[in-house]
Order: C-alpha cells, then structure tokens, then sequence
C-alpha cells in the first residue's frame, strides 16, 4: 500500500483513494480476495486428506498413533488465544490506544512463537524416529506397509500451514513497529485489521487440522 501524501495521525488517506473510508474498504476487500485464494491452496490438500484416508483408513488411524494430542491441544489453545488478543489489537487501535494495541500484537506473536516452538519440538521427535514423508520413510516396526503416506500428508499440510504462522508473526511484527510509532487511530487501522483477517484464516485452518490429523479414531 502506498504512503505517499498520507497524514496517517489525522486518519487520512493515499493520493489515489478518494476517501479514508474508500482506501479501507478497498484494502479489506482485496485481503478477502486473497484470502479466498488461500481458501483455495488448502483446500486442494484437504481434498488430498480425505481421499487418501478414505482408501487407507488403516494408515491413516495407526499414523495418528504417533502424534502427541496434547501438544495439538495446547497448540489449539495458543492460537485461539492469539485470535483474542488480535481482536484486542484491533480495538485499541480503533480506540486511539497505540500502547494498548502494540502490547496485544506482542502477545499475539509470542502466541505465534510458541506455536512454532512446540511444533519443531513435535518435527524433531518424528525425524528422529524416522517418521519421515514417502520415500524417506525409515520408522521400524510400521503396521501399515504405506505409513509415510500419512505422513507425507502430514507434513504437507502442517509444514503449509506452519509457513503460514511465521508470515503472520512478521506480519504482526510490522504491526507493532508501527503501533509503537503511534501510527494507528480511529481513523487509520487498515493494516492491524487485514493482517488481523489473515491470522484469523490461520487460526482457522489449524483447528481443522488439529481433529483431521491427531484425533483420528
């Protein structure tokens, strides 16, 4: 988005939007398109998830043996709580209340990093027991003779989504550079409200992901 002629403290707007109103409902739309196509990417591996689980039910069940539910667990729960803390965000932004608005962003990053965290934790285990994607499959004792399909889904879809989590943090970064530069008000907070949307998306996904993948019985 461009800054150029921009009075952001006075809630102003970019030379070639007509209105303050006009740059943000303009933003927000094209971070819905974009979103869509987002929608899109996963979706085609969702679709890949339940084809291939529908013919190897088998693999699939022992696959989800191997995850750890409760660091999806605590993994959902980091990142419902970082949506809460992003619509705070947003709020204080709203509100005038820069202070406010950049101390949710952090926490809605640590969320994030905590996220991360524990799924490298969970990477590390599994490459360690060689529960590895396709050919690289060099776990010992495996009941289904195809387990690294399940986990060649496994690390398609979580290693996705995970790329997703580690954009939104840089996002949200951004965010707090400029909260903590008091460049937010009532009148300006088209980025913390887009880059909200998207972290929404991502939270989203995951709590998908977490039953498709860990809870399968």
């Amino acid at each position: 988005m461009s800054t150029a002629n921009v009075d952001r403290s006075g809630g102003g707007h970019a030379h070639h939007f007509e209105s303050a109103e006009h740059e943000f409902d303009t933003s927000k739309f094209g971070t819905w398109l974009f979103l869509c196509t987002e929608v899109l990417m996963f979706g085609g591996l969702f679709v890949a998830y339940f084809i291939f689980s529908n013919l190897f039910p088998e693999t699939f069940l022992e696959g989800s043996k191997y995850l750890d539910w409760k660091f999806g667990a605590v993994n959902t729960a980091v990142l419902l709580f970082s949506s809460f803390t992003m619509v705070l965000a947003i709020y204080y932004a709203q509100q005038n209340n820069n202070k406010k608005c950049a101390n949710m962003l952090m926490i809605t990053f640590v969320c994030g990093l905590i996220f991360m965290v524990i799924k490298y934790m969970e990477y590390t285990h599994k490459i360690e027991m060689g529960l590895l994607p396709g050919d690289m499959f060099a776990f010992q004792g495996a009941e289904s003779s195809n387990l690294g399909l399940y986990f060649s889904v496994y690390y398609m879809m979580t290693g996705l989504h995970g790329s997703h989590v580690i954009v939104g943090m840089g996002l949200i970064l951004w965010c707090w550079f400029r909260a903590r530069k008091n460049e937010f008000n009532s009148g300006y907070f088209t980025p913390v409200e887009c880059v909200g949307l998207f972290w929404h998306l991502v939270d989203l996904i995951w709590i998908y992901l977490f039953p498709l993948l860990y809870l399968i019985d």
